[in-house]
């Protein structure tokens, strides 16, 4: 049994919270913590300043291919980030909790 996290981010709170309301619905994740942050980065050629809701979801390894194709579809951004974090060292309750809340 093996969990990772993937780290997205999101333009608004509305898009953060419909895109992650339905990868729960489709248990992909068991989880998601959403935190309001500043953000700076290049986009076509310039340095740029905006705020973003970043979003860590919380999943077993054998979704990512299926939740990356997700986030993918339903992401607002033209080029969304999608890391996926491996989760090493991870508590067995939780772990078994994440293991019962996705498919």
């Amino acid at each position: 049994m093996s969990m990772i996290l993937v780290y997205t981010t999101f333009p608004d709170w509305e898009s953060a919270e419909r895109v992650v309301k339905k990868l729960l619905e489709e248990r992909l994740i068991a989880c998601v913590n959403l935190r309001e942050h500043k953000a700076f980065y290049w986009w076509q050629g310039k340095i740029e300043e905006d705020t973003e809701v970043g979003a860590i979801l919380k999943t077993k390894e054998e979704l990512w291919e299926t939740l990356k194709a997700r986030l993918e579809e339903e992401h607002p951004y033209t080029v969304p980030a999608i890391i996926r974090i491996d989760a090493s060292d991870v508590n067995e309750p939780y772990l078994r909790w994440l293991f019962e809340e996705t498919k």
